[in-house]
């Protein structure tokens, strides 16, 4: 979990961990659900040793419920991390994935057949297509986690795309040879 999204969701309100990682299941859906529990702790006593939030622990009027009710809030600092976050214009680097050097290198050296490489891929990535379709079709339409879900469809699909162009191009050199 980034830990930037864990600070933007405690912009709206501070919120014990509990409350966070329960929002974080309503905002991103099925993605959320796949959160570790002990990884959004972890992250909230970085974070709170990074002095970005601040952990108040008075709210213990009911011990016998949890004894871990620390409520975690921003501070400036955290405020200042989430806004320049949320102003920065990123979007993942075309570079090579380790696939792709995999790919190429084993190709090269002769170490495995090309095309069983990517045979082996495209399985992989059908399978996650498959559960990304059907975790996107669960959810209710034009909602946010749809929306994620059909950026990670559009992703696995342009892979799938780029495996096709790779077995061309590997075919047309067996043929040539």
């Amino acid at each position: 979990m980034h830990q930037e999204v864990i600070l933007a969701m405690l912009a709206k309100e501070p919120s014990h961990g509990y409350q966070l990682r329960a929002r974080l299941r309503e905002a991103l859906g099925p993605l959320g659900e796949a959160l570790n529990a002990g990884h959004v702790y972890v992250t909230l006593t970085r974070l709170e040793k990074a002095g970005l939030l601040a952990a108040d622990d008075t709210d213990r009027s009911d011990r016998s419920d949890r004894s871990d009710r620390k409520v975690y809030a921003l501070t400036p600092a955290g405020q200042q991390r989430v806004a320049e976050w949320i102003a920065e214009v990123s979007w993942p680097k075309p570079d090579l994935a380790q696939f792709h050097l995999k790919l190429i290198t084993a190709a090269a050296a002769g170490l495995s057949d090309p095309l069983a490489i990517l045979d082996a891929q495209r399985r992989e990535l059908l399978r996650r297509l498959r559960e990304a379709q059907r975790a996107a079709m669960a959810e209710p339409a034009h909602s946010d986690a749809a929306l994620l879900l059909e950026g990670i469809v559009l992703r696995l699909q342009a892979d799938l795309r780029w495996l096709e162009a790779c077995e061309k191009n590997w075919t047309l050199r067996r043929n040539r040879s």
